[in-house]
């Protein structure tokens, strides 16, 4: 008996060891569709901390603009958060895939929509 749970025990803890962890400084590019069709290039920076499937932390175009995330969540590799920006919001549904993260970011701020790429890399 004592040998299952021993068993059981280092299964449990090699899936909780295995789980994603995005806390940190991630760093990258938004691929930005306008309403009209558009596309521009621009700059995402992200600092992260993860407590279980809770996220903290601000995001924006760089380290000296940040705002603060709300709604943060990890879920395995898939990750939801929302940064308020006055009438309107980003909201981010983004997944690690290896050392990138990569998604969706849809902005949406007062009647108007814009849809994005992201693709980011934490910083070692």
């Amino acid at each position: 008996m004592k040998a299952l749970k021993a068993v059981l025990l280092s299964m449990v803890l090699a899936l909780v060891a295995s789980a994603a962890d995005v806390s940190g400084t991630w760093s990258g590019t938004l691929k930005i569709t306008g309403p009209d069709g558009q596309t521009q290039d621009d700059t995402i920076h992200m600092v992260l901390k993860q407590e279980g499937g809770k996220l903290t932390g601000t995001a924006g175009p760089n380290a000296g603009e940040q705002l603060p995330i709300e709604k943060g969540a990890v879920d395995g590799d898939n990750v939801t958060m929302e940064v308020p920006i006055p009438n309107g919001a980003f909201k981010f549904a983004i997944r690690l895939e290896g050392d990138h993260l990569k998604g969706d970011v849809a902005l949406s701020a007062g009647d108007q929509t814009m849809k994005a790429k992201m693709d980011a890399t934490r910083a070692k």
